[in-house]
């Protein structure tokens, strides 16, 4: 597929589709044809270090209502957005990312417990999540994946923020196929998600 001729799809898709609408359009996308679904795998990061019973709740991640669904966002100019055709993420985004920062700090093995709130032991940590950008912007030919993810761990008995950091990077993709872009944001995990599971566990 010809990128030039896929900037200009995603730009007059942008033109006219406000956020609502952009919503609208991937629904009825969605249930008109099916698409190819993706998955991403999570990068434990160092297994060395002070290793601890300690346990950790890790909440649903939060995010823009353009990036809050299973729809793999693309921005092609300005304020404009829309989604891949025919690509999906294997669930809702945020999801994906809770579940990628609970395996990634669980295979550190540095921690007693790294899960959800539901039917998990009563956590000392709580981590919040929140996804600034998690998505693909057009800079001319170019098809380029971007992530800005910011963590902040709490102490849970008294919900006090014990650290807070932001975890960035992007990547030019291959081409604009969705395989190649999602190889791109995979890249980007394999980096960043070491460094996210190393910072936690270090607590």
């Amino acid at each position: 597929m010809d990128t030039l001729n896929l900037t200009r799809r995603f730009a007059m898709l942008g033109a006219v589709a406000s956020l609502g609408g952009c919503s609208a359009l991937s629904s009825i996308s969605a249930a008109a044809t099916p698409l190819d679904t993706y998955d991403l795998t999570p990068a434990p990061g160092s297994t060395s270090g002070r290793r601890s019973g300690r346990t950790l709740l890790v909440a649903r991640a939060d995010a823009p209502a353009g990036i809050n669904t299973d729809r793999i966002m693309i921005k092609p100019s300005g304020a404009a957005i829309t989604y891949l055709p025919d690509a999906r993420w294997a669930d809702e985004l945020p999801s994906v990312v809770q579940s990628l920062l609970i395996r990634s700090i669980a295979g550190t093995g540095r921690m007693g417990y790294v899960g959800i709130s539901e039917g998990g032991p009563v956590p000392d940590y709580a981590l919040l999540t929140r996804i600034d950008s998690f998505q693909v912007d057009i800079a001319g030919e170019a098809v380029i994946a971007k992530i800005d993810i910011s963590l902040t761990l709490l102490r849970d008995r008294d919900q006090t923020v014990l650290k807070t950091q932001v975890f960035r990077n992007q990547l030019t993709a291959a081409n604009d196929e969705p395989v190649a872009i999602v190889a791109a944001f995979q890249t980007i995990l394999d980096s960043l998600l070491p460094d996210m599971a190393n910072w936690v566990a270090a607590a």
